[in-house]
């Protein structure tokens, strides 16, 4: 079933509540997808790469990490712990010596860019936002996702968001038919996918169609044509939020806008906690339609 929750404010002074208005969303979600939750927050572009990382064993796995990257890529590197999940900061041209010390750790990578960080872990939605302190956080625009697993197991690699390009993001609800056929031809570019969820097929598909070139609005019209099954996707990138539907449209959606943000919520009780919803715009995305906005 799963739920999907996105907000992408137009009035910076909300910035600061973000994570704030974001959980609450995410939390009234609880009943669509109570086994993990993940959110993707596009706040304050960092000084170099930011890359977010995960492990099972935190205690161990990020104990000198900091000091074992600077002595790796040569320059001082930021790292900060929150839970299970650490945020690095660190300079671009290291990115690939620093994904093999990782790798060393058995730290999983769970994206990177200039402004996204990703926040996802099996659990009820209401203990994953605490875990991370996602109230606190600010930025410009996120996504979240409640996940009720269907097709692959419940584990933290197989929660949403899934990231699978630099400050790009997605989640989904609903079920790819043609995943498989997907996956085949993405690892021909040499695309290759870690787990066996449908959504991370989606998410490298729209990756290599914005590393083509195609903009985010392009990238989500060429999936109404090659991705079949019944799906709401929901993308973030360092600049932008998209939605798309599929022509059937059989998984509930609803959106809002006002003059301070754009939100969306698989279902309206998600949004009703929002600053000035009262006199928000308030639609059903149409099937087969491609929305989104960008700074």
């Amino acid at each position: 079933m799963c739920g999907i929750v996105g907000l992408f404010l137009k009035n910076e002074a909300l910035r600061p509540r973000l994570g704030d208005m974001l959980t609450d969303m995410l939390v009234t979600m609880t009943d669509r997808g109570p086994d993990s939750a993940g959110i993707a927050i596009y706040g304050d572009a960092a000084d170099g790469l930011k890359m977010t990382v995960q492990s099972d064993d935190p205690g161990t796995a990020f104990a000198g990490l900091a000091e074992a990257l600077s002595a790796t890529v040569g320059k001082d590197v930021s790292v900060r712990v929150l839970d299970t999940h650490a945020v690095l900061t660190l300079p671009e041209a290291g990115e690939a010596d620093a994904r093999a010390l990782l790798a060393g750790r058995g730290i999983r990578v769970m994206g990177s860019g200039h402004a996204m960080e990703i926040f996802k872990e099996v659990g009820l939605p209401r203990d994953v936002a605490a875990r991370f302190g996602l109230r606190a956080m600010g930025g410009s625009h996120g996504i979240g996702h409640t996940r009720m697993a269907t097709e692959s197991a419940v584990t933290t690699l197989g929660a949403h968001p899934f990231s699978t390009g630099a400050d790009q993001c997605l989640v989904h609800n609903g079920s790819l038919s043609n995943h498989n056929a997907v996956r085949r031809t993405l690892s021909y570019r040499g695309i290759h996918t870690e787990t066996e969820n449908d959504t991370e097929v989606a998410a490298c598909y729209i990756t290599a169609r914005l590393a083509d070139g195609a903009s985010l609005g392009q990238a989500l019209e060429s999936a109404l044509d090659d991705l079949d099954g019944f799906y709401t996707f929901v993308v973030g990138t360092r600049t932008g939020f998209g939605v798309v539907r599929d022509p059937i449209a059989c998984k509930p959606a609803v959106m809002a806008e006002t003059p301070e943000y754009v939100a969306f919520g698989s279902e309206y009780r998600a949004l009703v906690g929002l600053p000035g919803i009262e006199a928000a715009r308030v639609w059903e995305p149409e099937p087969a339609t491609v929305y989104f906005w960008e700074r």
